[in-house]
């Protein structure tokens, strides 16, 4: 992840990338740290997700898909 964009994440376009800036989560690290801190559940993540982004269904589950692949292969 290192300092990568947010936007760099699967679902994360330029909208959503913009509100997550505005609430804080600038990098792929720190929305990869909330995922570990919500415990890795995908429905506490994807709401995570829509509260903070007013991400849809479709760009949360493939935002949690592509942290939770990077996770069982880097963690």
């Amino acid at each position: 992840m290192g300092s990568k964009p947010v936007t760099k994440l699967a679902g994360i376009g330029e909208t959503l990338g913009g509100r997550l800036n505005d609430a804080g989560y600038d990098k792929a690290s720190n929305v990869l740290g909330q995922y570990l801190v919500l415990g890795q559940d995908q429905g506490r993540f994807q709401g995570w997700m829509n509260d903070v982004s007013n991400a849809n269904s479709k760009q949360s589950s493939d935002c949690y898909k592509c942290l939770n692949d990077w996770s069982k292969e880097f963690l």
